[in-house]
């Protein structure tokens, strides 16, 4: 494992740039922003503050590159797209430090999403080969009727901290192979990741402007990428808060928008079910990357006659969680993002206690007081006016919940405006079908606490946004469909 930032090969910590053009580059007006180790509170490093005019370089390149990359074969882009996969592999020990550090994932899991990030390059540098256009039955004998696929063109990824390398990659792989060129804006929490993947994009020897990489000021830069009439696709990962301003802001050119917002994740066990499976399915669910994740559980419901069970088994797996330094291999929770991130947690865990739920474990800040740290919590006793059932928590707090029928957890679970994700556990095939139907979300974990992969759609319902990424329906989006009419 790689300890120390001298060592890292990508980036320099001392010297980070923006990327835009193939090129390294400073903001125009020499401003920065920091960027801190949320294990230590530290700066580590100054990134450039990009802003209007860099944002409109990017776009300026990513559409100087766009015909030529566009006249690529299929396989010449995949070739490209494999390349930056295999160099990600090479560097996973670097990237993981540099995301540990950034935003502190535990290191291991860090690991993980490395090799998730590299899948979505992987599975669309095969999927660009299978864009298929159609021939349709003419009306006349003198004439041919045909259907072809072509780049959308210009495209914005904005994409969000807690997993800055795969959500990135989700998005630029069916871009890229589709034809597309365009511009990712990473958070401002975990710009080195992006910044990182661009030396990787360097190195593979992709044509300058095909990947321009702008992190900075958020207002400046997003208002450009909307303004811009050359951009003509914008895929977003975020809150729903801002999901919703950014419809309201593509309406005026009508540029197509795919949105990846919050989500509210139920997770039901029902009587049926292999309690040990349920127990590590919430625990690897709930806990991922310190319950930072859209997807991850936020609502346990557990019928009532294995609460008792479950729980106990529940609580004595979080208990066996290590929280530390993000750095140390021996870790499964690092420290929340940031010291706001940290505020929310404290505040959803005080509410639920002032109005009766129980603390099974965990509860209080921990570690070291530089670091945002908290430990892995379990509430029971918890009801439906607490704060921490209609919010997401966005920490390693486990609500739990009791239910006496199915009717009734289907309408608890689906009681929310958010439409994710959702998790049941039972070992009855009939009730795992009719459930699985009557949830209104749009990823289902059934008997799976970790569904996300790259050949699979993802992407949800009502508040959580619209879109699918991954999967062959991931690349539609970047793809226009245009039909032609011949006269023999």
């Amino acid at each position: 494992m790689l300890q120390a930032t001298k060592q890292l090969s990508l980036i320099d910590f001392g010297n980070v740039k923006l990327f835009i053009n193939g090129e390294w580059t400073s903001a125009s007006n020499g401003s920065t922003f920091s960027v801190k180790n949320p294990n230590t509170g530290e700066v580590v490093a100054e990134v450039p503050r990009g802003a209007k005019e860099e944002t409109k370089a990017a776009i300026e390149a990513a559409n100087g590159a766009l015909p030529n990359w566009a006249k690529l074969t299929a396989n010449d882009r995949a070739d490209y797209l494999l390349k930056v996969r295999d160099l990600m592999i090479e560097h996973e020990a670097e990237l993981a430090t540099i995301m540990s550090i950034e935003m502190g994932k535990a290191y291991t899991e860090a690991c993980g999403e490395v090799k998730y990030a590299a899948s979505f390059l992987t599975w669309y540098a095969e999927e660009g080969r299978r864009v298929y256009g159609e021939t349709i039955p003419a009306s006349s004998p003198n004439k041919r009727l045909f259907v072809v696929k072509q780049p959308v063109g210009i495209i914005a990824a904005i994409t969000p901290w807690n997993f800055p390398l795969a959500m990135m990659t989700r998005k630029l792989g069916p871009a890229l192979a589709a034809g597309c060129t365009g511009i990712v804006k990473p958070a401002s929490q975990s710009p080195l990741s992006a910044l990182a993947f661009a030396a990787l994009v360097k190195k593979a020897g992709i044509p300058k402007g095909v990947v321009n990489i702008v992190a900075g000021a958020t207002a400046e830069i997003s208002d450009e990428i909307f303004e811009n009439p050359v951009v003509k696709k914008i895929s977003f990962t975020g809150s729903t808060e801002v999901g919703k301003k950014l419809v309201e802001k593509s309406a005026n050119q009508l540029k197509k928008l795919s949105l990846e917002l919050g989500g509210h994740a139920p997770f039901i066990v029902f009587e049926d079910a292999d309690l040990e499976k349920a127990a590590e399915g919430a625990v690897a669910s709930k806990f991922r990357n310190a319950g930072q994740t859209c997807v991850c559980a936020n609502r346990i419901y557990v019928h009532e006659n294995i609460k008792e069970r479950f729980t106990k088994l529940f609580v004595e797996k979080v208990l066996a969680l290590k929280v530390g330094n993000s750095l140390d291999q021996t870790v499964q929770i690092g420290p929340l993002v940031s010291k706001e991130g940290l505020g929310k947690v404290q505040e959803h865990v005080e509410d639920a206690i002032s109005k009766g739920a129980e603390v099974l474990t965990g509860g209080k800040v921990t570690g070291d007081q530089k670091g945002f740290y908290y430990e892995p919590t379990v509430l029971g006793n918890v009801t439906k006016d607490m704060i921490i059932m209609t919010e997401e928590t966005f920490g390693p707090v486990a609500p739990i919940t009791t239910f006496q029928n199915d009717e009734e957890v289907i309408y608890e679970a689906n009681n929310t405006e958010y439409g994710l994700a959702a998790y049941l556990y039972t070992s009855n095939i009939q009730r795992a079908v009719t459930v699985s139907e009557a949830l209104n979300f749009g990823v289902i974990g059934l008997n799976d606490a970790v569904p996300g992969v790259a050949q699979a759609p993802f992407g949800g319902m009502n508040h959580s946004g619209y879109g699918r990424e991954g999967g062959h329906q991931g690349i539609k989006d970047y793809l226009e469909e245009k039909y032609i009419s011949l006269e023999l």
